[in-house]
């Protein structure tokens, strides 16, 4: 979009919070970019400048405003929505993978030559991965000096910088003040109950319904590995460096997020990990507008907007747990899952909640006996099936990973079938588009709305709600009174 100049100087003009993360503002007589919405009076038009990220602006020279904070907002929606090398790219750089193995592991994750990774993201995005990781942890940085008390080392490392002398350089040239001024200018106290935890705010693109959201994390909570308590989705995190426990709540303008880590390094990964479980960076507006041009989905969108699609921390545990749920009910599902976990799973110790293990690894499945599981002999054989293809790497399920070539391999396991590849599709792999067009569920929901109810004719008729048939589906759910559609209340159950 920051291609269309027009386009950009009515959005900037406008104030548009619409479009941020979309693109940034550079403004050439101040030498600071900006977002769109940004509060301060917007610049002439002969003096703006746009740019693809914030990556690409800070590269021509220009520093982040202090007034909109640029860097604050939501990531490019683009860069969950595509399924090609950018996409993917964005994808693991905000996993942090060029933190833990160089841009080499990055071209390699993905299957191409540094150079020729380096020369797709500076043609898509005005600058090349380090410049991409490099912003990610400045901005990482301020989240930090702004909300916590950690030392000023601790935090450099925690946001990803090598050393000290380096995250004090990038901050006084990204933000034109140094982490102690920053610190200063927050004026922010710090709770000392939160010694240990860090609080963070995680923004997101208005507007934004909860309901489906936590209400269908808290619904199909694994006993041991997430909870509900004090109004607040809980879950243990398996992470590259070690693990670590979230806490988040909804609030009207943001999602409060509590993290305790066993290792600081794994902050950003952690982060962009619980963004991506919530679908904070997906853009509503674009999402509503499709799918409320449909007469039978006008009703459902204008009652409920900003649904997102409830996703995963762990694609490979979600794989497994898809499997477990074949065909039984949420309840037995759940049961399934916490047998697992209590046998295999990797205790933890959980100082706030309930939370008891990590969820065990397909490693850690390997060896497991078949027979133990209480469920058919053919379901037996598929769980074994899929455990054996994610341990040896015949099976990748990432954030980064090819989503036609994982559906391919998850179809060609024995007893997988369309509603288990499309679930997996849309909540572990992030496919906007995914659709289970045999589910139950949406069946039932579609034919209350005079729509088709069978496979074939439905995905016919949904069509016209690609590339959104994702968030098609979470709106058909919602007709129903399944617990998936509510978050829960002290009345219910605070404790799953």
């Amino acid at each position: 979009m920051y291609q269309d100049v027009e386009r950009c100087v009515r959005a900037v003009q406008a104030k548009d919070e619409r479009f941020d993360g979309w693109f940034f503002t550079a403004v050439l007589t101040t030498g600071i970019y900006c977002r769109p919405s940004c509060p301060a009076t917007p610049p002439k038009p002969a003096n703006m400048r746009f740019y693809p990220s914030a990556a690409a602006a800070q590269q021509a020279g220009f520093r982040a405003c202090k007034r909109c904070r640029p860097g604050a907002v939501p990531g490019s929606p683009q860069w969950n929505e595509r399924a090609d090398l950018v996409g993917r790219a964005m994808r693991l750089i905000a996993d942090g993978l060029v933190d833990r193995e160089g841009v080499p592991g990055l071209a390699a994750r993905l299957g191409y030559s540094v150079r020729q990774l380096e020369r797709q993201l500076f043609a898509e995005l005005g600058a090349g991965p380090l410049a991409l990781t490099r912003a990610q942890r400045a901005q990482t940085a301020r989240l930090l000096i702004e909300t916590t008390a950690l030392p000023m080392a601790d935090l450099a490392y925690a946001a990803g910088f090598a050393s000290v002398r380096t995250f004090n350089d990038t901050v006084r040239e990204v933000f034109a003040l140094t982490p102690s001024e920053l610190r200063a200018r927050a004026r922010s106290t710090v709770d000392p109950r939160t010694q240990g935890t860090l609080v963070l705010r995680l923004p997101f693109r208005r507007p934004l319904c909860p309901d489906n959201l936590f209400g269908h994390l808290a619904a199909t909570a694994v006993p041991g590995v997430e909870e509900w308590r004090d109004g607040a989705y809980r879950r243990t995190l398996r992470l590259p460096r070690g693990h670590g426990i979230v806490a988040l709540r909804p609030t009207p303008d943001h999602v409060e997020c509590r993290l305790t880590l066993s290792d600081l390094r794994d902050l950003t990964t952690a982060i962009s990990r619980c963004r991506w479980l919530l679908d904070l960076d997906a853009d509503p507006v674009a999402v509503d507008a499709q799918l409320g041009a449909d007469e039978a989905l006008a009703p459902l969108v204008a009652k409920s907007p900003g649904r997102r699609v409830p996703r995963t921390t762990d694609p490979p545990e979600f794989a497994l747990r898809a499997v477990l749920g074949q065909q039984v009910s949420t309840a037995a599902a759940r049961t399934h899952a916490a047998r697992l976990v209590a046998a295999h799973g990797e205790p933890v110790e959980d100082r706030e909640g309930g939370l008891t293990h990590l969820f065990p690894t397909p490693e850690a499945l390997a060896e497991l006996d078949p027979e133990t599981l209480a469920m058919p002999r053919s379901r037996r054989a598929t769980v074994s099936a899929l455990v054996a293809a994610l341990a040896s790497g015949d099976l990748e399920l990432d954030v980064g990973g090819d989503w036609e070539q994982a559906r391919a391999r998850l179809a060609a396991l024995p007893g997988v079938g369309p509603w288990t590849v499309e679930s997996v599709a849309m909540r572990a792999l992030g496919d906007p588009d995914a659709f289970v067009a045999t589910d139950l569920g949406v069946r039932r929901a579609a034919e209350g709305l005079g729509l088709p109810a069978r496979p074939a004719a439905l995905t016919a008729r949904a069509a016209a709600w690609r590339p959104w048939r994702a968030y098609a589906v979470q709106h058909l759910w919602s007709t129903s009174d399944h617990p998936i559609n509510q978050i829960p209340t002290p009345r219910t159950s605070d404790v799953s």
